[in-house]
């Protein structure tokens, strides 16, 4: 497998360069300064996944993709240690800051790109993600090298996308309208729309070597901004969007933003624009 090194991460293995650089970039960026809102759009999502993976007091838990350590710090205050894994330097500084500010000696963090990055061999109990998973380059080889971090029976629980009725495909319509956008059904990169099937969850956790797949049905309540001109600002200010928007007229752009701020100003309330965006809690156990 051919592995790219990449400026941020010299010296680091890894395998997806667009990723890393996006998320050490913009996208990153953005993750880490918006962290808590972000963390409250997956709040409901993130109970569940902690109640599938029933982490004891003596586990030792690996947390994939852990961007800005929340499920970090909450595995922290469950299990022995975690350690948490992400692409990301600028999540990661706010991991670290947040752990340190609420004094969890029990956690670990570590830049790396868990498709390869070297993790201690049949160690941790269970492994977690809140939606990490969906970024891989190879889905197989990656949780072929995490389950080879796990004990044998050891668990993995994560949290990703499922088709269905999603707020989201409001904001899409009303942006599309005015600017191009990519294709769903042609998108072929790592991210969350290429991982959402459930049968083809199933297919890559068996040929890594995962056992009994339970897939559970999960909803978030996505609360997008405290109005629908917030809700804008913080839309367009995804890493995904400014991609897709890098080469747009700037008059174009403009008028998406109209379009989708009068899109969302029906979803306005007292908790702000709220809408649902269906997932799944994936289950697993690892049996090499």
């Amino acid at each position: 497998m051919l592995c790219a090194r990449v400026g941020s991460l010299r010296g680091m293995e890894i395998v997806n360069e667009h990723q890393a650089e996006a998320w050490n970039g913009y996208e990153g960026q953005h993750w880490a300064d918006n962290s808590d809102r972000y963390d409250r759009m997956l709040d409901d999502s993130t109970g569940l996944l902690f109640e599938v993976a029933a982490i004891e007091r003596a586990h030792r838990v690996l947390d994939i993709g852990c961007g800005a350590g929340r499920t970090t710090r909450i595995a922290a205050r469950r299990a022995a240690h975690v350690l948490g894994v992400d692409l990301s330097a600028p999540m990661l500084e706010r991991a670290r800051a947040a752990a340190a500010g609420e004094g969890l000696a029990n956690v670990t963090f570590e830049q790396g790109d868990a498709q390869v990055h070297a993790l201690p061999t049949a160690h941790f109990d269970v492994a977690i993600s809140r939606g990490g998973i969906m970024y891989f380059a190879d889905p197989v080889a990656a949780f072929g090298n995490i389950g080879g971090a796990l004990k044998p029976g050891g668990r993995l629980v994560f949290g990703c996308g499922r088709d269905g009725e999603n707020v989201l495909d409001v904001v899409w319509a009303a942006m599309g309208a005015h600017v191009p956008l990519p294709d769903p059904a042609e998108d072929t990169a790592p991210g969350p729309v290429n991982f959402t099937d459930g049968d083809r969850i199933r297919e890559v956790l068996v040929a890594a070597g995962f056992h009994d797949v339970v897939l559970r049905e999960a909803a978030s309540d996505f609360v997008l901004g405290s109005d629908a001109d917030d809700a804008v600002d913080f839309v367009f200010g995804m890493g995904p969007v400014r991609f897709w928007l890098r080469d747009a007229d700037s008059g174009a752009v403009g008028k998406a933003r109209e379009a989708v701020a009068t899109a969302l100003r029906p979803l306005e309330g007292p908790g702000g624009v709220k809408g649902s965006v269906p997932g799944w809690v994936v289950s697993a156990v690892w049996r090499p």
